[in-house]
């Protein structure tokens, strides 16, 4: 109940200063699930959790945690701490945790911010796909579309969920996950892509 109303109470100062559009939330199940959008800003998450309102896990990286104040609100907000510079067993246990609780699970797969506007997707990191494969979990994918900017309209684009289906009591190893990794990756841009298109569609329509 305190959440709900700490949203309602944050939103719209929020929303007055980065307005943000969430297109195809009909994609979102109602179940676990795991959330992967592209990392344009640390913004991103505060923008997703008040345009959304529902309560899930976000694995964020342990700098976020390191302020008292930060980690706190973090922790209330459903973070779970990883340390990016080797494998974080305990982090990976807790999100495999959440998602047999039938919890949704934020990750980042690139690990880290574009700092570039114009990059497009960075190295998409193996530990969203074995969370998936290990939980069997559906993956959707959702792009960011551009970096977060003040009184800049920002869209957040939900493509539909996929499974690794293919990979699922499996041993795993680096090849398999590789590839568990390029499919990902394909499933993000294919969003980015289809985001494209309507948008020139509808320039199309509008300059007729």
């Amino acid at each position: 109940m305190f959440y709900h109303l700490a949203r309602i109470v944050s939103w719209l100062p929020i929303a007055m200063v980065h307005p943000t559009k969430i297109v195809g939330k009909k994609n979102l199940p109602k179940g676990k699930a795991i959330l992967c959008l592209n990392h344009r800003s640390n913004w991103d998450i505060v923008l997703w959790l008040s345009n959304t309102g529902k309560k899930i896990k976000i694995l964020a990286k342990k700098e976020l945690f390191k302020n008292k104040f930060n980690g706190a609100f973090l922790r209330w907000l459903g973070g779970i701490e990883i340390d990016r510079s080797g494998n974080d067993i305990n982090a990976v246990k807790n999100c495999i945790k959440a998602l047999k609780e039938d919890k949704q699970l934020l990750i980042f797969p690139e690990g880290t911010r574009l700092k570039n506007e114009e990059d497009i997707l960075g190295e998409i990191k193996s530990g969203l796909a074995m969370i998936a494969i290990k939980t069997k979990t559906p993956i959707v994918p959702i792009w960011v579309e551009r970096k977060p900017k003040t009184f800049r309209l920002s869209r957040y684009i939900i493509g539909k969920p996929f499974e690794l289906s293919d990979f699922y009591d499996k041993k795993l190893d680096e090849e398999l996950l590789e590839q568990a990794n390029q499919i990902v990756r394909e499933k993000m841009l294919e969003v980015r892509e289809e985001n494209l298109k309507k948008k020139k569609e509808k320039q199309k329509k509008k300059s007729k």
